[in-house]
C-alpha cells in the first residue's frame, strides 16, 4: 500500500512550510527519503522538517560531513548520500542505526542508498517547475494511511 500527495510551492518559504507540515506526522524511527535534481529544494524541505520537529540549530547540507544531528522534540538526523560510495560506507560502518533510532532520519539523495532504507518510509521527490516554483510529491510507502491532511493554506495541492 502506498499513498501519495502532490503539491506546488512558489517559494523556498512554502517548500519549508510543506516540510514543517510533514514533521507534524513524524515520530521516532521514521525515515524521510528525499530525491530531486540539484537545487530542487531538498535541504530547504529539511529546514522545514527541523522547524516542525522543534530543532533550533541551523540546517545546511551535510554533503561533506555525511550527517548532521539536530536536537528537538524528536531528534533529526540529516544524512546526505550524494557521494554514493561515502554514503554507503557510512551506513555499512554503523551509520544505518541512525535510520531506525530514536529520531527522524532525513536522507538527501536517498536513491543512492535505497537498499539501506526501510520499506516503510516517506519519499519526497522535488522538481523544478519554474524559477521559484517546485513540484513536490510526498509518498508514504508503508501500511495504512499516514499522510492525512498534509499541506497548508499557502501551499497549492495538485488535483
Amino acid at each position: 500500500m502506498s499513498e501519495t500527495r502532490e503539491f506546488q510551492t512558489s517559494s523556498p518559504e512554502e517548500t519549508e512550510a510543506l516540510g514543517e507540515a510533514l514533521a507534524a506526522l513524524l515520530g521516532p524511527g521514521d525515515v524521510v527519503a528525499l530525491d530531486g535534481e540539484l537545487g530542487a529544494g531538498k535541504t530547504c524541505f529539511v529546514r522545514g522538517l527541523a522547524r516542525g520537529l522543534g530543532c533550533r540549530t541551523a540546517v545546511s547540507s551535510p554533503t561533506f560531513q555525511l550527517m548532521h544531528t539536530h536536537a528537538g522534540r524528536v531528534p533529526l538526523y540529516h544524512l546526505d548520500a550524494w557521494m554514493t560510495e561515502r554514503g554507503e560506507g557510512f551506513l555499512a560502518d554503523g551509520g544505518a542505526e541512525w535510520l531506525t533510532g530514536d529520531g527522524v532520519a532525513a536522507v538527501e539523495w536517498a536513491g543512492h542508498v535505497a537498499g539501506w532504507l526501510p520499506d516503510a518510509r516517506f519519499e519526497v521527490r522535488l522538481a523544478h517547475a519554474g524559477e521559484e516554483r517546485r513540484s513536490v510529491a510526498v509518498r508514504w510507502t508503508g501500511p495504512g494511511s499516514r499522510l492525512g491532511p498534509l499541506g497548508g493554506p499557502k501551499i497549492e495541492r495538485k488535483a
